[in-house]
């Protein structure tokens, strides 16, 4: 009663009152900064700033209250590549994993990822990574620390991916055996590059494979606190560059779950030393991460029209 009456001195009515912050900004931003910093040494798989990389995924995991699926968070694999000579090389990564099981639909799952891997040092130089994709990682914590607060119906599953720069290893990897049954995955929501447009785009890729989730997408868009564009895949947008097969969506979409990817524009630091945490566009950050927030609430509420269009789909391969 006496915060209504406070209010009304100020013509501010109940239902006008500001709505709490669903994301945290100074925790955001300090997570971006601590993943994208020198002594990561640019998280590449393999070497020490990629294990540094991961334990600090593990605590942030851990502290936004997500569960491990079985006894632990990492599940290891191994992946052959060719080096430059052609030889086969094996390659050893751990993808994070930990869940939140939905309060209606425990046996279904919406996966939420990132990669949290980079391209290491080059020329004695760091390349820090913080767009590709510190921001993408940092945002699972908080999305994570908001559906804790937050129930879904649907449980979520979210996914710290390594090896993405050398071949969507773990998430090929992921797919391959994944700790619960594929059919149970009905969508992968996810982020690669979300923190750095100072005209305030976010674009979604892979709804020309699925147009079945497009609603969703357009529902989000109608509401969405940055401009939510469907575009960098034929016949949306710029069919000359296509996305659809850039990041770790691609490996669902090989293996016939959906995926959808969310990023931005970056061609003047992707892959060079200055994709750093001080030429992040942080506002435009914290509305991305407040987007997917929406996206995910979307997708939760219709999981039983996609669950019914995950199975035609199978069904037809």
């Amino acid at each position: 009663m006496g915060t209504l009456v406070v209010l009304s001195l100020w013509g501010i009515t109940s239902a006008q009152a500001p709505q709490p912050a669903r994301v945290d900004r100074p925790r955001l931003l300090e997570d971006l900064r601590v993943l994208a910093a020198d002594d990561m040494q640019g998280r590449e798989l393999g070497t020490a700033g990629g294990d540094k990389a991961r334990a600090y995924v593990l605590q942030r995991f851990r502290s936004a209250g997500l569960q491990p699926l079985g006894t632990s968070y990492e599940h290891p694999f191994t992946a052959t590549t060719r080096t430059r000579g052609g030889q086969s090389a094996e390659r050893h990564g751990v993808n994070v994993v930990g869940v939140i099981n939905g309060t209606a639909a425990h046996n279904r799952y919406i996966v939420i990822s990132a990669h949290y891997d980079h391209v290491g040092m080059r020329r004695g130089q760091v390349f820090n990574g913080a767009d590709d994709n510190a921001s993408g990682t940092a945002a699972l914590f908080e999305l994570a620390r908001y559906y804790r607060a937050h129930p879904p119906s649907t449980s979520l599953l979210f996914v710290a991916f390594d090896g993405e720069e050398e071949g969507l290893l773990g998430s090929r990897a992921f797919v391959r055996a994944p700790p619960v049954p594929v059919s149970s995955l009905l969508v992968d929501l996810n982020a690669d590059m979300i923190g750095r447009d100072p005209d305030n785009v976010l674009f979604v890729v892979g709804l020309a494979r699925h147009p079945a989730l497009k609603p969703f997408i357009d529902r989000v868009a109608s509401r969405a606190p940055v401009k939510l564009r469907i575009g960098h895949e034929p016949p949306f947008g710029r069919g000359e560059d296509d996305w659809t097969e850039d990041s770790d969506q691609y490996a669902f979409i090989e293996a016939g779950i959906p995926g959808l990817y969310f990023g931005v524009e970056d061609y003047a630091h992707h892959h060079q030393p200055t994709d750093d945490f001080e030429t992040m566009t942080y506002d435009f950050y914290v509305r991305s991460v407040e987007t997917l927030i929406d996206v995910i609430e979307e997708f939760d509420r219709g999981a039983e029209a996609l669950a019914s269009t995950r199975a035609a789909a199978t069904i037809s391969r």
